[in-house]
């Protein structure tokens, strides 16, 4: 009874010096926030760890959550594409690490969508304490918690933030949006005088991004 008793004053303390911060989201253009944690792969600094690659950070507020297992099982079909794409995926929890380790564990036992079941190489880094959250910008007062931390950040190899994206509890992460993105950052990143139109995808024409008078 004495141990649950400190573990909840622990959560309330917590949320309420995370609610009395002042937050906000990376700017695009920004160098990543670093930060420290432990994950399911150890202990790890992103994106400091990850090296000249391109980086997906994936977040979630927790675990064993039917929309976002549906989201990790995804990340993990998608794994080698993303790797032969150069870009190293993380994805952060509220939960405790413990609780990571065995999600990571059920999720791998799943044949989802009739597929074989999958291993999860990337890390899933334990935020309990809400540390990453809020030094990302992820926590919005407006909302609970459990409401929030639904956010995507891609950073480019010299570790700037190039896109965010935030989705509510409801609603899954559609991963092929994400290699579309990445694929047109990319592309910009190897030449700067070309961006993308709408409904861009890979070998499709690309804009010059100023007008031109013939």
């Amino acid at each position: 009874m004495k141990k649950y008793m400190l573990s909840a004053f622990a959560v309330i303390f917590c949320l309420s010096q995370v609610t009395a911060q002042k937050t906000s989201i990376p700017l695009i253009g920004s160098k990543a926030p670093s930060f420290t944690a432990n994950s399911t792969n150890g202990k790890i600094t992103f994106p400091g760890d990850y090296g000249n690659s391109w980086k997906i950070m994936f977040s979630h507020p927790k675990d064993f959550t039917p929309v976002c297992s549906s989201e990790i099982l995804e990340l993990a079909y998608a794994q080698k594409s993303f790797e032969d794409m150069g870009v190293k995926l993380l994805v952060l929890s509220t939960d405790l690490l413990e609780q990571h380790n065995s999600w990571k564990a059920a999720l791998e036992e799943i044949p989802y969508k009739d597929r074989d079941p999958v291993s999860i190489n990337f890390p899933l880094v334990a935020d309990n304490e809400l540390k990453v959250s809020t030094l990302y910008g992820m926590i919005h007062s407006q909302a609970s918690v459990s409401q929030n931390i639904r956010g995507v950040y891609i950073i480019s190899p010299d570790n700037i933030v190039r896109a965010i994206m935030f989705y509510p509890n409801e609603v899954g992460r559609n991963i092929e949006e994400l290699k579309r993105t990445v694929t047109a950052l990319q592309t910009n990143y190897a030449d700067k005088s070309v961006v993308t139109p709408a409904n861009w995808q890979m070998g499709d024409d690309v804009l010059a991004p100023v007008l031109t008078q013939s």
